[in-house]
């Protein structure tokens, strides 16, 4: 335990100042991967001396950007408390170790959202600060930290993207009329709420039928500069050569995932547009997911048909579930559904997603839960 002197915190001053933690590494959404989102702040009687977050891989962890607030303003650290959301790492990467830093700046207490399960950390970093004299709290909203950083969580697990599934349906299930128009099935704040999911992950992944039908964007429509890849899986690459995918930026880029020997003249043409063009001979949803986690991704969109989304669902490369539910009733057996055959021909087989949240957005309805693998 601590030589120093700390000051006796009550649970809602904890929660408090790790709230503030959360919404500092929210801040960097979609930006951090493949490290996690963290926030920090330093706090001595009541009066915040530092804050940070951490804004992108290769660049100094939050609370280093706190500490260094903390230590402009000439306080003696030794009775402050440092908080963060994830617990400080403990080993050299691009950067130096946190544990470190907090010893040398002093500070008397630290309290700690969630153990990091990298086994690069894996309650070392907590260890070493115990080492060092500090006293060190854990398990602040819990629950709260380790589902922002769900996407790095199974990442360090698996060594493959967290999968989110979204979709907007009919109350009747429908995705489109039996023409194949969507536009738009849900409302003004259900979109907005898709834009700011997008701006959480670092790949959108769609088919080459929606790129046909829809001609989508796949952006954050300006929310904030960051967008993520945009990835087309098509077998055929029989893809139109005008579609909004193809118009490349700074900030959004396109990469489309596609079998060798097919298309072989739009492929070039997507190359001379700066589209990037990956030719596998897997294309399943396993070899994508895999893919993009080589290239850094921690969560990863599924924004695409039926027929691919049941793919991913059945390759279990889908963990969490986004369906927006219009009230609306469209009908016809030969419309479009959200999810094509699972193979499943027992209602006791229905895959139950776990922790389910219902909320209204505007005139439409969410519900989220998780996909138990």
């Amino acid at each position: 335990m601590s030589g120093y002197p700390h000051p006796q915190f009550d649970s809602t001053q904890h929660d408090l100042y790790m709230q503030q933690c959360i919404e500092l590494a929210r801040q960097a959404r979609g930006q951090t991967a493949p490290n996690p989102m963290v926030g920090s702040v330093i706090v001595k009687n009541g009066q915040i001396l530092g804050k940070g977050f951490h804004p992108k891989a290769g660049q100094p962890h939050a609370e280093v950007f706190a500490i260094r607030e903390a230590v402009q303003t000439g306080e003696d650290l030794s009775d402050a408390t440092l908080y963060v959301n994830l617990e400080p790492c403990n080993h050299h990467g691009r950067t130096p170790p946190c544990s470190e830093a907090i010893v040398q700046a002093g500070i008397g207490h630290v309290v700690v959202g969630a153990i990091d399960t990298d086994p690069r950390v894996a309650g070392t970093g907590c260890d070493r600060l115990r080492a060092a004299g500090i006293k060190v709290t854990t398990g602040i909203l819990e629950q709260q930290c380790l589902e922002l950083n769900e996407g790095f969580f199974h990442q360090v697990k698996t060594n493959l993207p967290f999968g989110i599934f979204k979709y907007a349906m009919t109350l009747d299930g429908k995705i489109a009329t039996t023409s194949g128009h969507s536009y738009w099935i849900t409302g003004k704040e259900a979109r907005q709420m898709v834009h700011d999911l997008r701006l959480g992950c670092e790949a959108i992944i769609t088919g080459g039928n929606t790129v046909r039908l829809d001609n989508p964007h796949l952006t954050t429509h300006g929310m904030r500069d960051h967008c993520p890849l945009r990835v087309v899986v098509t077998k055929s690459c029989d893809l139109p050569e005008d579609a909004n995918l193809w118009k490349i930026t700074d900030t959004e880029k396109t990469l489309v995932i596609t079998l060798p020997n097919v298309n072989l003249q739009l492929k070039q043409k997507l190359r001379d547009r700066q589209v990037e063009v990956l030719e596998l001979g897997d294309i399943s949803p396993q070899v994508i997911m895999q893919e993009l986690g080589n290239r850094g991704c921690n969560t990863v969109l599924w924004e695409c048909g039926g027929r691919l989304g049941a793919a991913a669902i059945k390759a279990q490369m889908v963990q969490k579930i986004y369906a927006f539910i219009a009230p609306k009733l469209i009908g016809g057996f030969s419309a479009p559904s959200p999810i094509d055959d699972l193979g499943l021909n027992l209602m006791t087989d229905a895959i139950n997603l776990v922790r389910p949240q219902f909320q209204q957005i505007g005139t439409d309805f969410l519900i989220t839960g998780y996909i138990n693998t």
